[in-house]
């Protein structure tokens, strides 16, 4: 009756055995957090590539619609300049066109009032000289005023 009082025996190492298999345990577990550590980071690394990659093409957006908000800027500016420089083309053509026609009345007129006078004082000559003198004795005392 040997074994009664013994321990059973799983080898030569029997207080190894379990202890082998603990730091297997914690091995087996280093190597599968080192994994998905490894995992995570390349997960990591993946999306930030396309963070990356998204914020490139988000920047060439915004360049593109800026530089076509401002060509359309641009346009419109042109085009609202050439219309308010036609505009003012056609108001100085027509103040010119008035201005000419009133230069023209008043031109006629003129010589319509000219000849009015010269015809009086061809009817009435003494009329003429003594009119021509009051207006030469007017002059002259409005003149000493001054």
């Amino acid at each position: 009756m040997e074994n009664q009082g013994a321990r059973p025996q799983f080898g030569s190492n029997s207080n190894e055995a379990p202890g082998a298999a603990i730091t297997n345990s914690i091995a087996r577990g280093k190597d599968a957090v080192g994994a998905a550590a490894k995992n995570a980071m390349n997960s990591a690394g993946s999306d930030l590539q396309s963070l990356q990659a998204d914020l490139n093409g988000l920047k060439e957006t915004v360049t593109k619609f800026m530089s076509e908000a401002s060509d359309q800027a641009v346009k419109t500016a042109r085009e609202v300049s050439s219309q308010v420089t036609s505009r003012v083309s056609d108001v100085a053509g027509d103040l010119a066109d008035r201005g000419s026609a009133m230069a023209s009345t008043a031109t006629e007129q003129a010589k319509t009032f000219a000849s009015e006078v010269e015809s009086m004082a061809r009817r009435n000559p003494i009329g003429a000289i003594a009119g021509a003198v009051l207006v030469g004795i007017m002059i002259g005392v409005l003149g000493r005023r001054s």
